[in-house]
């Protein structure tokens, strides 16, 4: 290599230099900043993770100490909550811990409560619906008992085969065995019947007179 393209070589090399320093003069600020986004998000996803576990369990253990509390749910129903998930959580368990100390109205309460939860989730306020409809007094007139249940019916609805067994046994008590043959029929027709609710349909079905094989 000559002195003149040893020359060249290292002048250019020095302007690349240059031209990397002024770079990093100018954006080096960018990476420096991303790198700290990086490692604060980081930082911040563990910290939150952390304070969301603490919150869960510290949620946990007043829930517990409620449960432990034979008072019929008044301590459960002053739990407090920090989101809709735990609001619905708490009326369930509150109005449970009501209804199994006889204590029907603070339980339907509770259940009304939930089901007026905005944004907890839907199989919790269905499911509360269909505890209040089954906490309904003995005699509540079977008018309102059937509207209660007809509501939870729908297709698709979550709790719709339970909720057509309890149309069933209101048809049953009105004395129209043909329609709650019919209706327990399309119960074990169903695509997502339980063992539990199947046998208990077919045992119905036989119970009023009808057969077996027909519900098939």
């Amino acid at each position: 290599m000559s002195q003149t393209d040893s020359f060249i070589e290292e002048v250019t090399e020095e302007v690349q230099r240059d031209r990397l320093f002024a770079l990093i003069k100018k954006w080096g600020w960018v990476a420096i900043a991303a790198v700290l986004l990086i490692v604060g998000g980081a930082t911040y996803n563990e910290y939150r993770k952390a304070a969301l576990k603490s919150e869960a369990e510290s949620f946990g253990d007043v829930l517990l100490a409620g449960i432990d509390v034979n008072d019929a749910g008044a301590t459960l129903a002053e739990v407090p909550t920090a989101n809709p998930l735990q609001a619905a959580i708490v009326g369930h368990l509150a109005a449970a811990d009501a209804l199994a100390g006889d204590n029907v109205e603070l339980g339907v309460a509770e259940l009304g409560k939930v089901i007026e939860t905005q944004g907890a989730p839907a199989v919790y306020t269905e499911l509360a619906e269909l505890k209040r409809a089954l906490a309904l007094s003995p005699d509540t007139p079977l008018a309102e008992r059937r509207t209660a249940f007809e509501a939870l019916a729908t297709p698709g609805s979550t709790f719709q085969s339970l909720a057509e067994e309890q149309l069933a046994l209101i048809a049953a008590q009105e004395g129209d065995t043909a329609q709650a043959i019919t209706i327990l029929q399309g119960v074990l027709d169903g695509a997502n019947i339980t063992p539990g609710l199947q046998r208990r349909a077919s045992e119905l079905i036989v119970a009023l007179g009808g057969e077996l094989e027909d519900a098939q």
